[in-house]
Protein backbone atom coordinates (compact mmCIF):
# COMPACT_ATOMS: atom_id res chain seq x y z
CA UNK A 1 0.00 0.00 0.00
CA UNK A 2 1.21 3.42 -0.76
CA UNK A 3 2.50 5.49 1.99
CA UNK A 4 -0.15 8.48 1.12
CA UNK A 5 -3.10 6.41 1.43
CA UNK A 6 -5.50 8.22 4.05
CA UNK A 7 -5.14 7.10 7.31
CA UNK A 8 -8.12 6.76 10.10
CA UNK A 9 -8.27 10.06 12.15
CA UNK A 10 -7.33 7.37 15.03
CA UNK A 11 -3.76 7.65 14.59
CA UNK A 12 -3.57 11.35 15.60
CA UNK A 13 -2.39 11.87 19.00
CA UNK A 14 -5.57 13.02 20.40
CA UNK A 15 -7.30 12.63 23.73
CA UNK A 16 -9.97 13.61 25.21
CA UNK A 17 -10.40 17.38 27.53
CA UNK A 18 -13.02 18.81 29.23
CA UNK A 19 -12.44 23.02 29.03
CA UNK A 20 -14.83 25.26 31.35
CA UNK A 21 -15.20 28.31 31.65
CA UNK A 22 -17.23 30.64 33.94
CA UNK A 23 -18.98 34.00 33.26
CA UNK A 24 -19.52 36.12 35.88
CA UNK A 25 -21.67 38.94 34.92
CA UNK A 26 -23.50 41.85 36.50
CA UNK A 27 -23.15 45.48 37.55
CA UNK A 28 -25.02 45.16 40.91
CA UNK A 29 -25.67 41.30 40.90
CA UNK A 30 -26.17 39.84 44.44
CA UNK A 31 -23.73 36.69 43.62
CA UNK A 32 -21.66 34.77 40.37
CA UNK A 33 -23.45 33.45 37.45
CA UNK A 34 -21.34 30.49 36.63
CA UNK A 35 -22.38 28.59 33.55
CA UNK A 36 -20.01 25.81 33.25
CA UNK A 37 -19.24 24.09 29.50
CA UNK A 38 -18.30 20.65 29.18
CA UNK A 39 -17.28 19.58 25.86
CA UNK A 40 -17.84 16.38 23.84
CA UNK A 41 -15.50 12.96 24.79
CA UNK A 42 -13.04 14.57 21.60
CA UNK A 43 -12.55 18.48 22.59
CA UNK A 44 -10.78 18.63 18.85
CA UNK A 45 -10.89 21.34 16.08
CA UNK A 46 -9.64 20.94 12.49
CA UNK A 47 -6.82 22.26 10.99
CA UNK A 48 -8.14 24.83 8.97
CA UNK A 49 -10.42 26.32 11.53
CA UNK A 50 -7.01 26.58 13.97
CA UNK A 51 -4.77 28.54 11.22
CA UNK A 52 -4.19 30.95 8.18
CA UNK A 53 -2.62 30.17 5.30
CA UNK A 54 -0.21 32.18 3.75
CA UNK A 55 -0.78 34.08 0.96
CA UNK A 56 -5.01 33.00 1.29
CA UNK A 57 -5.98 36.57 2.66
CA UNK A 58 -8.44 39.23 1.94
CA UNK A 59 -6.92 42.47 0.58
CA UNK A 60 -8.60 45.87 1.79
CA UNK A 61 -9.82 47.93 -0.90
CA UNK A 62 -11.50 51.88 -0.67
CA UNK A 63 -12.50 55.06 -2.99
CA UNK A 64 -14.47 57.95 -2.71
CA UNK A 65 -17.43 58.55 -3.88
CA UNK A 66 -21.18 60.70 -4.21
CA UNK A 67 -24.91 59.25 -3.00
CA UNK A 68 -27.10 61.13 -5.06
CA UNK A 69 -31.10 61.00 -4.69
CA UNK A 70 -31.02 61.92 -0.92
CA UNK A 71 -34.19 63.29 0.30
CA UNK A 72 -32.87 66.51 1.84
CA UNK A 73 -30.87 64.84 4.04
CA UNK A 74 -27.51 65.16 2.20
CA UNK A 75 -24.34 67.58 2.88
CA UNK A 76 -24.77 71.15 3.18
CA UNK A 77 -22.81 72.60 0.25
CA UNK A 78 -21.34 75.56 2.51
CA UNK A 79 -20.21 73.50 5.17
CA UNK A 80 -18.60 70.37 3.20
CA UNK A 81 -16.84 72.05 0.66
CA UNK A 82 -15.45 69.05 -1.25
CA UNK A 83 -18.48 68.02 -2.08
CA UNK A 84 -19.73 70.81 -3.75
CA UNK A 85 -16.52 70.71 -5.53
CA UNK A 86 -16.81 66.26 -6.35
CA UNK A 87 -20.40 67.79 -7.67
CA UNK A 88 -19.09 70.35 -10.33
CA UNK A 89 -16.12 67.76 -11.41
CA UNK A 90 -19.02 65.51 -12.01
CA UNK A 91 -21.19 67.58 -13.60
CA UNK A 92 -18.74 68.65 -15.97
CA UNK A 93 -17.43 65.19 -16.98
CA UNK A 94 -21.37 64.75 -17.98
CA UNK A 95 -21.00 68.26 -20.02
CA UNK A 96 -22.32 70.24 -17.34
CA UNK A 97 -20.65 73.72 -16.51
CA UNK A 98 -21.91 74.61 -13.07
CA UNK A 99 -18.72 76.88 -12.11
CA UNK A 100 -20.44 79.96 -11.50
CA UNK A 101 -23.52 78.57 -10.20
CA UNK A 102 -24.69 78.98 -6.77
CA UNK A 103 -25.20 75.41 -6.08
CA UNK A 104 -27.84 74.77 -2.39
CA UNK A 105 -28.73 71.40 -3.24
CA UNK A 106 -28.74 68.86 -0.02
CA UNK A 107 -29.67 65.78 -2.17
CA UNK A 108 -25.80 64.76 -2.52
CA UNK A 109 -23.78 63.41 0.05
CA UNK A 110 -19.79 62.49 -0.12
CA UNK A 111 -18.95 58.81 1.18
CA UNK A 112 -16.35 56.99 1.47
CA UNK A 113 -16.81 53.25 0.05
CA UNK A 114 -14.73 50.46 1.52
CA UNK A 115 -15.10 46.50 0.51
CA UNK A 116 -12.87 43.49 1.32
CA UNK A 117 -11.37 41.54 -2.19
CA UNK A 118 -11.66 37.93 -1.24
CA UNK A 119 -8.53 35.44 -2.27
CA UNK A 120 -8.55 34.63 -5.81
CA UNK A 121 -11.59 36.61 -6.70
CA UNK A 122 -12.12 36.20 -10.48
CA UNK A 123 -12.75 39.14 -12.77
CA UNK A 124 -16.31 40.04 -13.07
CA UNK A 125 -17.32 38.42 -9.67
CA UNK A 126 -18.96 40.57 -7.14
CA UNK A 127 -18.86 41.97 -3.79
CA UNK A 128 -20.29 44.18 -0.99
CA UNK A 129 -19.14 47.41 -0.15
CA UNK A 130 -20.20 50.04 2.83
CA UNK A 131 -20.81 53.19 2.14
CA UNK A 132 -20.09 56.14 5.03
CA UNK A 133 -20.97 60.00 4.95
CA UNK A 134 -18.01 62.12 5.08
CA UNK A 135 -19.60 65.26 5.55
CA UNK A 136 -22.98 66.54 7.31
CA UNK A 137 -25.69 64.34 6.32
CA UNK A 138 -28.11 63.61 8.34
CA UNK A 139 -29.22 60.16 6.13
CA UNK A 140 -28.25 58.23 3.62
CA UNK A 141 -31.15 56.52 3.27
CA UNK A 142 -33.00 56.03 -0.09
CA UNK A 143 -29.63 57.36 -1.87
CA UNK A 144 -27.99 55.74 -4.88
CA UNK A 145 -23.96 55.26 -5.18
CA UNK A 146 -22.71 56.57 -8.25
CA UNK A 147 -19.99 55.19 -10.21
CA UNK A 148 -17.02 54.87 -7.70
CA UNK A 149 -13.48 52.82 -8.59
CA UNK A 150 -12.10 51.30 -5.41
CA UNK A 151 -8.25 51.00 -4.95
CA UNK A 152 -6.31 49.06 -2.78
CA UNK A 153 -3.15 49.81 -1.11
CA UNK A 154 -1.12 49.39 -4.04
CA UNK A 155 -3.13 52.80 -5.35
CA UNK A 156 -4.47 50.39 -8.46
CA UNK A 157 -8.35 49.93 -8.87
CA UNK A 158 -9.50 46.64 -8.22
CA UNK A 159 -12.98 46.97 -8.30
CA UNK A 160 -15.78 49.34 -8.87
CA UNK A 161 -18.78 50.49 -6.92
CA UNK A 162 -22.62 51.67 -7.76
CA UNK A 163 -25.85 50.51 -6.52
CA UNK A 164 -28.50 51.53 -4.14
CA UNK A 165 -27.99 51.40 -0.78
CA UNK A 166 -29.77 50.19 2.30
CA UNK A 167 -29.66 51.88 5.76
CA UNK A 168 -30.17 49.85 8.90
CA UNK A 169 -30.97 52.89 10.90
CA UNK A 170 -33.18 55.93 10.47
CA UNK A 171 -33.78 59.11 11.93
CA UNK A 172 -36.73 61.56 12.01
CA UNK A 173 -37.31 65.37 13.32
CA UNK A 174 -40.56 67.38 14.05
CA UNK A 175 -40.68 70.89 13.64
CA UNK A 176 -40.21 71.92 17.27
CA UNK A 177 -36.51 70.51 16.93
CA UNK A 178 -37.74 67.28 18.99
CA UNK A 179 -35.70 64.26 17.16
CA UNK A 180 -35.77 60.87 17.13
CA UNK A 181 -33.10 57.95 15.97
CA UNK A 182 -32.13 54.20 15.71
CA UNK A 183 -29.04 52.69 14.09
CA UNK A 184 -26.87 54.72 12.39
CA UNK A 185 -28.49 56.37 9.40
CA UNK A 186 -24.99 57.42 7.95
CA UNK A 187 -23.74 54.12 7.02
CA UNK A 188 -25.19 52.22 4.49
CA UNK A 189 -24.35 48.82 2.76
CA UNK A 190 -24.99 47.36 -0.90
CA UNK A 191 -24.82 43.88 -1.40
CA UNK A 192 -23.33 42.94 -4.27
CA UNK A 193 -22.45 46.68 -4.95
CA UNK A 194 -18.75 46.69 -6.71
CA UNK A 195 -17.52 44.51 -9.50
CA UNK A 196 -14.23 43.09 -9.82
CA UNK A 197 -12.22 44.66 -12.39
CA UNK A 198 -8.62 43.19 -11.90
CA UNK A 199 -7.71 39.75 -10.14
CA UNK A 200 -4.75 39.18 -7.87
CA UNK A 201 -2.65 36.55 -8.98
CA UNK A 202 -1.27 33.49 -6.98
CA UNK A 203 -0.35 30.62 -8.39
CA UNK A 204 -1.44 28.59 -5.10
CA UNK A 205 -1.39 25.01 -6.95
CA UNK A 206 2.25 24.85 -8.10
CA UNK A 207 3.62 26.24 -4.64
CA UNK A 208 5.85 23.08 -3.33
CA UNK A 209 6.28 25.13 0.35
CA UNK A 210 3.66 26.97 2.14
CA UNK A 211 3.14 28.39 5.86
CA UNK A 212 0.34 27.85 8.37
CA UNK A 213 -0.42 31.11 10.85
CA UNK A 214 -1.94 29.67 14.09
CA UNK A 215 -4.80 32.28 15.26
CA UNK A 216 -4.00 31.21 18.55
CA UNK A 217 0.13 31.21 18.70
CA UNK A 218 1.12 28.16 21.39
CA UNK A 219 4.23 26.19 21.41
CA UNK A 220 2.12 23.12 22.02
CA UNK A 221 -0.52 23.29 19.64
CA UNK A 222 1.72 24.43 16.70
CA UNK A 223 3.43 21.02 17.64
CA UNK A 224 0.57 19.02 17.46
CA UNK A 225 -0.80 20.12 14.22
CA UNK A 226 2.92 19.16 13.03
CA UNK A 227 2.13 15.83 13.91
CA UNK A 228 -1.01 15.31 13.08
CA UNK A 229 -0.36 16.00 9.55
CA UNK A 230 3.18 13.97 9.65
CA UNK A 231 1.01 10.97 10.59
CA UNK A 232 -1.72 11.26 7.81
CA UNK A 233 0.47 11.54 5.33
CA UNK A 234 3.54 9.12 6.62
CA UNK A 235 6.21 11.43 5.79
CA UNK A 236 7.81 14.51 7.69
CA UNK A 237 6.56 17.12 5.46
CA UNK A 238 5.29 19.67 8.41
CA UNK A 239 7.86 21.18 10.86
CA UNK A 240 6.59 24.04 13.72
CA UNK A 241 9.25 26.20 13.34
CA UNK A 242 7.99 29.06 16.65
CA UNK A 243 4.54 28.94 18.22
CA UNK A 244 3.13 30.69 15.51
CA UNK A 245 3.99 29.20 12.24
CA UNK A 246 3.91 25.54 11.00
CA UNK A 247 5.61 24.74 7.66
CA UNK A 248 4.69 22.63 4.94
CA UNK A 249 6.49 21.19 2.32
CA UNK A 250 4.65 19.17 -0.59
CA UNK A 251 5.86 15.36 -0.18
CA UNK A 252 8.08 14.62 -3.12
CA UNK A 253 6.25 11.79 -5.07
CA UNK A 254 3.06 13.13 -3.76
CA UNK A 255 0.18 12.25 -6.63
CA UNK A 256 -1.54 15.87 -6.56
CA UNK A 257 -0.75 19.38 -6.60
CA UNK A 258 -0.57 21.69 -3.56
CA UNK A 259 -4.52 21.90 -3.64
CA UNK A 260 -5.15 18.27 -3.55
CA UNK A 261 -2.62 18.60 -0.40
CA UNK A 262 -4.31 20.95 1.67
CA UNK A 263 -7.58 19.34 1.06
CA UNK A 264 -6.47 16.44 2.59
CA UNK A 265 -4.77 17.78 5.56
CA UNK A 266 -7.27 20.85 6.28
CA UNK A 267 -10.25 18.49 8.15
CA UNK A 268 -7.82 16.41 10.65
CA UNK A 269 -8.50 16.90 14.24
CA UNK A 270 -6.10 18.42 16.49
CA UNK A 271 -6.65 19.64 20.49
CA UNK A 272 -5.22 23.09 20.79
CA UNK A 273 -3.73 24.10 23.90
CA UNK A 274 -3.71 27.68 25.58
CA UNK A 275 -2.14 29.36 28.63
CA UNK A 276 -4.09 29.62 31.52
CA UNK A 277 -5.49 32.53 31.48
CA UNK A 278 -8.13 34.84 33.50
CA UNK A 279 -10.23 37.69 31.30
CA UNK A 280 -11.40 40.45 33.29
CA UNK A 281 -13.75 43.18 31.88
CA UNK A 282 -14.10 45.75 35.11
CA UNK A 283 -16.41 47.99 33.03
CA UNK A 284 -18.89 45.33 32.42
CA UNK A 285 -17.95 42.98 35.59
CA UNK A 286 -17.51 39.86 33.33
CA UNK A 287 -14.66 37.63 34.35
CA UNK A 288 -14.05 34.52 32.27
CA UNK A 289 -11.81 31.67 33.53
CA UNK A 290 -9.94 28.87 31.63
CA UNK A 291 -10.28 24.97 32.95
CA UNK A 292 -6.26 25.20 33.69
CA UNK A 293 -6.27 27.71 36.31
CA UNK A 294 -5.12 27.09 39.52
CA UNK A 295 -4.30 28.41 42.36
CA UNK A 296 -2.77 27.49 45.89
CA UNK A 297 -3.77 27.23 49.05
CA UNK A 298 -5.46 29.92 50.51
CA UNK A 299 -7.53 31.62 52.98
CA UNK A 300 -9.94 34.66 51.52
CA UNK A 301 -12.54 36.73 53.60
CA UNK A 302 -14.45 39.47 51.86
CA UNK A 303 -17.12 42.10 53.31
CA UNK A 304 -18.61 44.77 52.10
CA UNK A 305 -19.76 48.49 52.89
CA UNK A 306 -23.10 49.70 51.55
CA UNK A 307 -24.02 53.26 52.56
CA UNK A 308 -27.46 54.32 51.87
CA UNK A 309 -29.22 58.06 51.30
CA UNK A 310 -32.14 58.42 51.37
CA UNK A 311 -34.34 62.03 50.58
CA UNK A 312 -37.99 62.58 52.13
CA UNK A 313 -38.44 66.00 51.03
CA UNK A 314 -41.71 67.74 53.42
CA UNK A 315 -43.82 70.96 52.97
CA UNK A 316 -43.12 73.87 55.37
CA UNK A 317 -46.36 76.04 55.49
CA UNK A 318 -45.84 79.31 56.79
CA UNK A 319 -48.83 80.51 59.72
CA UNK A 320 -51.33 82.63 58.67
CA UNK A 321 -50.69 86.41 57.94
CA UNK A 322 -47.14 85.77 58.62
CA UNK A 323 -46.21 86.93 55.56
CA UNK A 324 -44.11 83.60 54.98
CA UNK A 325 -43.60 81.77 51.72
CA UNK A 326 -44.52 77.64 51.23
CA UNK A 327 -41.24 76.02 51.03
CA UNK A 328 -39.69 72.33 50.08
CA UNK A 329 -37.28 71.38 53.11
CA UNK A 330 -35.59 68.63 52.06
CA UNK A 331 -34.50 65.58 54.70
CA UNK A 332 -32.30 63.14 54.32
CA UNK A 333 -31.48 59.95 56.30
CA UNK A 334 -28.63 57.82 56.10
CA UNK A 335 -27.89 54.24 56.52
CA UNK A 336 -24.81 52.22 56.42
CA UNK A 337 -24.71 48.58 56.66
CA UNK A 338 -20.97 46.13 56.79
CA UNK A 339 -21.22 43.01 55.51
CA UNK A 340 -19.70 40.27 57.41
CA UNK A 341 -18.13 37.77 55.40
CA UNK A 342 -15.87 35.23 57.36
CA UNK A 343 -12.82 33.62 56.37
CA UNK A 344 -13.02 30.74 53.30
CA UNK A 345 -10.35 27.73 52.31
CA UNK A 346 -9.99 27.63 48.47
CA UNK A 347 -7.64 24.67 48.23
CA UNK A 348 -4.72 24.27 46.63
CA UNK A 349 -4.82 22.69 42.93
CA UNK A 350 -8.34 23.12 43.22
CA UNK A 351 -10.29 22.61 39.50
CA UNK A 352 -12.15 25.43 38.24
CA UNK A 353 -15.24 23.98 39.88
CA UNK A 354 -13.76 24.21 42.81
CA UNK A 355 -12.44 27.55 42.93
CA UNK A 356 -15.94 28.71 41.94
CA UNK A 357 -17.57 26.84 44.85
CA UNK A 358 -15.15 28.61 47.03
CA UNK A 359 -15.66 31.65 45.95
CA UNK A 360 -19.54 31.35 45.77
CA UNK A 361 -19.18 30.16 49.46
CA UNK A 362 -18.03 34.14 50.51
CA UNK A 363 -20.90 35.28 48.53
CA UNK A 364 -19.32 38.08 46.26
CA UNK A 365 -20.45 39.63 43.32
CA UNK A 366 -18.79 40.67 39.94
CA UNK A 367 -17.10 43.45 41.41
CA UNK A 368 -15.44 42.13 44.36
CA UNK A 369 -14.56 38.88 42.25
CA UNK A 370 -12.21 41.34 40.21
CA UNK A 371 -11.09 42.22 43.08
CA UNK A 372 -10.30 38.98 44.77
CA UNK A 373 -8.78 37.72 41.69
CA UNK A 374 -6.55 40.42 41.03
CA UNK A 375 -5.06 40.35 45.28
CA UNK A 376 -4.63 36.23 44.45
CA UNK A 377 -2.66 37.11 41.59
CA UNK A 378 -0.50 39.33 44.08
CA UNK A 379 -0.25 37.10 46.84
CA UNK A 380 1.13 34.80 43.79
CA UNK A 381 -1.32 32.18 44.29
CA UNK A 382 -2.72 32.15 41.12
CA UNK A 383 -1.08 30.29 38.42
CA UNK A 384 -2.53 32.12 35.33
CA UNK A 385 -2.12 35.43 33.61
CA UNK A 386 -4.97 37.77 34.03
CA UNK A 387 -6.05 40.27 31.53
CA UNK A 388 -7.77 43.43 31.95
CA UNK A 389 -9.97 44.60 28.95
Amino acid sequence: MSQYTQTPNSHSPIKSRLVSFVVAAGLTALGILALIFATPAHAASRIKDLVEIEGVRDNQLIGYGLVVGLQGSGDSLRNAPFTKQSLEAMLERLGVNTRDANLQTKNVAAVLVTASLPAFATQGSRIDVSVSAVGDAKSLEGGTLLVTPLAGADGQVYAVAQGTMTVGGFAAGGASGSTVSRGVPTNGRIPNGASIERELRFDFASQTELRFSLRNPDFTTARRIASAINTNLGVAAAQASNPTTVVLAKPIGFPGDMVELIGRIERLNVEPDSAAKIVVDEASGIVVMGNDVRVSTVAVAQGSLTISVQETPSVSQPAPFSQGETAVVPQSSVGVEEGTGGLAIVRGGAPLKDLVDGLNALGVGPRDLIGILQALKAAGAVQADIEVM
